[in-house]
């Protein structure tokens, strides 16, 4: 029993205890959280009050920075104001000035009407009195005469009639000499202006190239073993290749330009890359023929633009890219026909016949010569039939087929391209084969000048198109000299073929010398 109360006892302390225990936690954590609250509410104040300060300095800022905008635009707004004022204000100075000029004007006017008003009125007055001082004149020669004014008339004009037929006549052969001689000179000048603002090169032409090598041991690889690389490089790009004694070089042979720059542009690469076998070969010529190419169609693409000429098909453009490649008497065709282009629209803008079409008939009259080798037939034919396939105009057609005479030229054009082919085609210098010609055909010039008894000299000059000779006054008369002038043109004629005629100018040169003593 006693046991039983002792518990219970404990158990009663020990509720007392816990419940003791529980109300102080409960009163400490309380204290806590009214601590914990009050330090919030105190931040929270802080942080409202941080909050409120950093909206008024924001709202300061924003009512400067609004301020400031204000004004600026304000000033803006006044400059450009002030600008339209002035421009305003300018304006209605230069409205006034003209104003004022149109009213001097209009007061010139008045008094130049009011001269000519007055000098009308007093042609008139003059034309009357004319008209009565003609009447009488007309009556005393009637009454003179014995003639009606009808009959006197008639007379008059059938004399005038026959005067005016042979004076007439006169003038026509007058002015036909003249205009003749002045188509003479026009065309030697319009030639000769051409041929001076188209500067072109001499020609060198060349069958040869030849490759630098780094060393001589470089023409063993290039052999390779048993030869088969050199017979890879040449089966491949259709050359021949000559290794000699010569130091540190290879030549490269073939009459095929195009094949000779594929060669050579392969050598060059297999070289640098040092890689030198059959397959290598074999790709590297790839690589080459396709950068050809390029070149050709970048070459064609530079002629039409250097010569103004647009429109051309995409094919055309190609092959005038291939005339890069094809000589003619060792003048490069590419350069033959720009500079056929551009002597041809000069001499069209000096005719006045259009300069667009003239140019493009001449760029394209060799385009024949470009696929000669492939395809049979002269290059004139050739050449009409790519331009025909091509779709040119019926103009350019016909230009092409008659630049070497092959049809009767029917055109200008036709005519211009024609001359202007000739003249870059047989200027000194532009053929290796004519510049030795020309110089042999002013040698023979001279040489039949200086034949002739009486002649002291003779100088071929203007490219053989004039031969000046100077006799011995003591020995020639002015009268022989007719005869020599005459003799010697006879035989120029027997002697020497040339294109064109050749002028023939005999100087006699008459001095006397006396003294006053």
């Amino acid at each position: 029993m006693d046991l039983y109360l002792a518990i219970g006892l404990i158990a009663a302390a020990a509720i007392v205890f816990g419940a003791v225990g529980g109300f102080v936690g409960f009163i400490a954590r309380k204290k806590s959280a009214e601590k914990t609250i009050g330090s919030a509410e105190a931040e929270a104040k802080r942080i409202v009050e941080d909050a409120v300060k950093a909206a008024e300095t924001a709202k300061k800022e924003k009512l400067v920075e609004a301020k400031e905008e204000a004004l600026k635009i304000k000033n803006d707004t006044e400059r450009e104001l002030k600008e339209r004022r002035n421009d305003l204000q300018r304006m209605e100075r230069r409205a006034i000035q003209k104003e004022e000029n149109l009213d001097k004007k209009y007061e010139n006017l008045e008094k130049k009407e009011e001269v000519l008003n007055n000098k009308i009125r007093e042609n008139d007055e003059l034309r009357v009195k004319a008209e009565e001082i003609v009447a009488q004149q007309e009556e005393m020669l009637q009454k003179i005469s014995g003639m009606s004014s009808e009959d006197a008339r008639a007379v008059l004009m059938e004399r005038v009639e026959t005067e005016a037929r042979h004076e007439m006549a006169m003038k026509l052969l007058e002015v036909e000499q003249e205009y003749k001689d002045k188509a003479d000179d026009e065309a030697k000048n319009i030639i000769a202006l051409a041929i001076q603002r188209c500067a072109a090169d001499s020609v060198a032409e060349a069958t040869v190239s030849v490759v630098d090598l780094p060393n001589d041991e470089m023409k063993g690889r290039i052999i390779g073993r048993e030869g088969r690389n050199i017979r890879a490089i040449e089966t491949l790009t259709g050359v021949d290749l000559i290794i000699d004694d010569t130091p540190e070089a290879i030549a490269i042979s073939t009459f095929d330009p195009v094949r000779r720059e594929v060669a050579r542009m392969t050598l060059e690469k297999l070289i640098s890359d040092g890689r030198i076998h059959p397959s290598r070969i074999e790709e590297t010529v790839e690589k080459s023929r396709k950068e050809v190419e390029a070149v050709i169609k970048k070459e064609g693409e530079q002629a039409t633009y250097e010569t103004g000429v647009h429109g051309i098909n995409p094919e055309l453009v190609k092959l005038l890219g291939r005339l890069k490649y094809r000589t003619s008497y060792g003048q490069n065709v590419l350069k033959h026909s720009i500079e056929v282009a551009h002597i041809a629209g000069m001499i069209a803008s000096e005719l006045g016949v259009d300069v667009a079409q003239a140019k493009r008939a001449g760029l394209l009259h060799d385009i024949g010569k470009a696929m000669t080798h492939e395809i049979d037939g002269s290059h004139v034919q050739i050449g009409v039939d790519l331009a025909r396939k091509y779709k040119e105009s019926r103009e350019i057609v016909h230009a092409i087929e008659a630049h070497h005479g092959d049809v009767e030229p029917h055109t200008l054009v036709a005519m211009i391209v024609q001359a202007a082919d000739a003249v870059s085609a047989a200027r000194p210098g532009a053929r290796r084969e004519n510049l030795e010609t020309y110089i042999k055909r002013l040698q023979k010039l001279e040489e039949i000048a200086t034949s002739f008894t009486g002649v002291e000299k003779s100088f071929a000059i203007q490219a053989g198109r004039e031969v000046r000779i100077m006799v011995k006054p003591d020995e020639v008369n002015d009268d022989e000299m007719i005869f020599i002038a005459r003799d010697i043109a006879r035989k120029i004629e027997e002697e020497l073929e040339y294109p064109g005629q050749i002028k023939i100018n005999v100087i006699r040169e008459m001095r006397q010398v006396d003294y006053a003593k």
